[in-house]
């Protein structure tokens, strides 16, 4: 389920950037998308295994409990099979969840990642004094984060900063706490950024509005 954040929550956030601009220098752009793509191949991919279960189980049963088979089996082990395929491809659109079982980890962390890309040019993130520019990306259905950060501040953030506050946002985002995980992504990037001068000028280049899309 799409988590929603509140006006509350927005408030409290856009509260959070500001001070964590403000003790930075940093530009930040926070952004919660529904999903990073369609990934049109999952319901065939649990139609292909549910259906190939079905195959085994009927299989199974013919050939070792029934020891027999006939015209009228063999339509009903069909229609099993089909079935069974039918219902694994219809429960991918109907729960998240179960889709994301047949979704790779690479493959959702490239999605996310190339999201998150198409966002930070597409709103022009980049043009920022100093490039200081930082895109933190919630993809939901995916339950994936990705921080995006501009040249001006890329080597204060390295990828071991990066993944260690990514793998903090997403405990709270199997909680299903948005809110909580963006806020831990804020913390995360304060830590890392604040022992710094802060650079910029000071005024705020960027929207402090979230981002809410519905994505692809």
């Amino acid at each position: 389920m799409k988590q929603i954040l509140t006006d509350e929550d927005r408030s409290l956030l856009d509260k959070r950037i500001v001070e964590t601009e403000k003790q930075t220098g940093a530009q930040i752009v926070l952004a919660s998308v529904a999903r990073s793509d369609m990934y049109v191949e999952i319901p065939w991919k649990a139609f292909a295994i549910g259906a190939s279960i079905a195959s085994l189980l009927m299989l199974f049963l013919d050939l070792f409990v029934l020891g027999w088979l006939s015209a009228t089996l063999i339509l009903v082990s069909i229609a099993v099979i089909l079935a069974t395929g039918a219902i694994f491809a219809l429960l991918t659109v109907v729960f998240p969840p179960f889709a994301r079982l047949f979704l790779s980890p690479p493959r959702k962390e490239t999605e996310t990642m190339q999201y998150a890309e198409s966002l930070f040019l597409s709103r022009e993130l980049f043009s920022t004094e100093g490039r200081r520019g930082i895109l933190l990306l919630v993809s939901q259905f995916e339950r994936q984060v990705h921080i995006l950060p501009d040249t001006g501040v890329r080597d204060l953030l390295s990828q071991e900063v990066l993944k260690l506050v990514i793998s903090n946002m997403t405990v709270d985002l199997r909680r299903n706490e948005l809110r909580k995980a963006l806020e831990t992504g804020l913390d995360g990037i304060h830590v890392a950024l604040a022992s710094h001068v802060p650079g910029g000028t000071g005024k705020n280049e960027l929207s402090d509005e979230i981002i809410e899309e519905e994505g692809i």
